[in-house]
């Protein structure tokens, strides 16, 4: 089920390094403070050491990508927001004035927009297009997208997160915009992530229940007219998915192959993070979830991937926010490798 390419992509991807996990927990073990009092950070810190090979390794260089995409199916009302949105919030994007540049701004972290699909002839010197269309088709009436347009979209954050790579940055954000996209996502939650349609649909931007209602009927519809194959990931994306969450499948996978830390943000990015993990298993390894998201699903999908979110903020956003978020505790846990004194230099008798 997987063609050639794909399958160059997932043999780059190499098990984290053991040795540098080791030695990261002797190092943490060797400080001032009882053994694994530091909870998550410490657990952060050694995932970190394994992703790069290094104990302490410099993560300055960062960047959160935020893929933006429309999508075919918010032609059934599944959404409080119309599709001409997403061309908006790209040029917001590009004009720093979005929730995620304010706050990658506070990480100095660097924001990538790109045009995965966006239904609208876009132009701006600092936004990148990887386009195979013009949004995505109605899910109701047939697939998404072919097969190859999603395989694209997948190669193209594949190659981004690349040359993101050789440029230095080691630590990569995923953000998307693209609205009906919560639809697309809990589709492809309900195909591969082993739960009701109920429970994966959500909110989304705020719809109230009686649309929420509309919205699982219009997943149902999706599902049964397509009938994605669970046991082919990459069909999933491409009947029921978008193709945001197809370039951000390529981003995990991407960032994987080349040894950067991949925090993942909230429900679309975890879809696409789930999607990633069915592709390639070892990639999971490579990701740190950050938040909790209030999409009811939410928790469950990140059970389904091995992921444990960093914060619960009660966030909905998207965009990469949470995603940022997490970048302030990865430095902290490495901040503890570099800076925290041990037991034998600050002379502190052990218990």
């Amino acid at each position: 089920m997987m063609n050639q390419e794909l399958m160059s992509f997932i043999n780059e991807i190499r098990p984290l390094d053991a040795a540098a996990m080791e030695a990261a927990r002797k190092h943490l073990n060797s400080l001032t403070k009882p053994p694994g009092s530091l909870g998550k950070l410490e657990e952060i810190a050694v995932q970190a050491a394994g992703i790069t090979g290094e104990i302490a390794a410099d993560v300055s260089k960062r960047a959160v990508i935020v893929m933006a995409g429309d999508h075919g199916v918010c032609e059934e009302g599944v959404s409080a927001f119309p599709a001409e949105v997403t061309p908006q919030m790209v040029l917001n994007f590009l004009a720093g004035g979005a929730a995620v540049n304010v706050l990658a701004r506070g990480t100095g972290a660097d924001v990538f927009c790109v045009d995965m699909g966006v239904n609208a002839e876009l132009a701006h010197p600092s936004l990148l297009s990887y386009k195979t269309r013009k949004g995505t088709a109605n899910m109701t009436k047939g697939p998404a997208m072919t097969r190859e347009e999603a395989v694209a979209a997948i190669r193209g954050g594949f190659e981004l997160a690349g040359k993101l790579a050789v440029d230095g940055y080691r630590m990569l954000a995923t953000g998307e915009m693209g609205i009906g996209n919560t639809t697309a996502s809990a589709a492809i939650c309900a195909v591969l992530g082993g739960m009701s349609v109920d429970e994966a649909v959500g909110l989304g931007t705020g719809i109230p229940e009686e649309r929420r209602l509309h919205k699982v009927d219009v997943v149902h519809r999706a599902i049964a007219c397509n009938a994605p194959n669970p046991a082919d990931p990459v069909d999933v994306l491409a009947k029921v998915g978008g193709l945001e969450i197809a370039g951000l499948v390529g981003v995990i996978l991407g960032a994987a192959a080349n040894r950067c830390l991949v925090v993942i943000d909230g429900f679309i990015s975890s879809a696409a993070a789930l999607v990633a993990a069915s592709i390639a298993p070892g990639a999971a390894a490579f990701m740190m979830g950050s938040h909790l998201s209030q999409e009811q699903g939410h928790r469950r999908l990140l059970q389904r991937i091995g992921l444990s979110p960093m914060i619960h903020l009660d966030m909905r956003l998207g965009e990469g926010t949470g995603a940022v978020l997490g970048f302030h505790f990865v430095d902290a846990a490495i901040a503890v490798m570099r800076e925290m004194a041990t037991f034998e230099s600050a002379g502190v008798s052990r218990g």
